[in-house]
């Protein structure tokens, strides 16, 4: 892994941000780009550092710690969130954010050293992982059924593309907008919501497999730990990959069972 792992902590008291800061300063490989101490704050920062991890704290000024995540998640699914709090009773309401870990007040130094060293091999494993070319057709993998040949349409603010389903490896949520990846390498971007692409989808083919995320079941190549309840899918003949929920991940054994 080349670079630092960026992270953004906040929390509105200083006391448990310094501990936060010397924990983070004693891991090997992460950097700690900025703090805040509001909600509204960790947005603005998230979008200028583009951070890998950020570390809420879940009550909040301004917007609380499970706020900030949602809006997090519509930038950036991929961005690691560690909530940090003294109050177990939102664990529910973390699960729902598809946090990667979620830590109870007070803890201890190793329990948050096991949870960057998690970090730390997620990171690796993604960033170690072969460059694929993007050019070319995908051989598609374990077919459940005969791809789709319909095409739907995309509305973006130049005009609309018409795409060929078949053609299509993955749609996600990236920086407030929806795109849709090909097999070819073309990128397409849609102001249109994911559940309204997904409307137009084969729902033979394409599945819904995390609030931000849809993928083509016949370029699925492998699924990997992610957080507490996250994996992620990686996907034949693309360096794109998505984020698969437990519960999704069951429904799509059944599936192929």
């Amino acid at each position: 892994m080349d670079n630092e792992i960026r992270v953004i902590i906040a929390d509105d008291q200083e006391g448990m941000r310094l501990i936060l800061r010397k924990m983070i300063a004693k891991a090997e490989g992460f950097t700690l780009c900025a703090e805040a101490d509001n909600g509204r704050d960790v947005l603005d920062l998230v979008e200028k550092h583009k951070p890998h991890v950020c570390f809420l704290d879940v009550e909040m000024p301004g917007m609380t710690g499970l706020e900030c995540a949602k809006a997090i998640q519509d930038t950036d699914p991929h961005t690691m969130i560690v909530f940090a709090t003294a109050h177990d009773d939102y664990m529910a309401q973390a699960f729902e954010v598809y946090a990667f870990d979620y830590m109870v007040k007070p803890f201890k130094l190793e329990r948050v050293m096991k949870t960057l060293d998690r970090i730390r091999e997620v990171m690796r494993m993604r960033c170690g992982e072969e460059s694929i070319p993007k050019e070319g057709t995908v051989s598609p993998v374990r077919m459940r059924r005969a791809a789709s040949s319909g095409r739907i349409m995309l509305r973006h603010k130049d005009g609309v593309n018409f795409v060929n389903q078949s053609d299509i490896l993955l749609v996600q949520r990236e920086n407030r907008s929806t795109v849709l990846y090909a097999t070819d390498g073309r990128r397409f971007e849609t102001s249109e919501a994911l559940g309204d692409v997904q409307d137009r989808l084969d729902e033979q083919i394409f599945f819904r497999c995390h609030k931000s995320y849809i993928i083509n079941l016949n370029v699925i190549d492998s699924i990997t730990p992610y957080g507490r309840w996250t994996y992620v899918v990686h996907l034949v003949g693309t360096q794109q990959d998505a984020l698969i929920t437990h519960e999704k991940y069951e429904e799509l054994e059944r599936m192929f069972s």
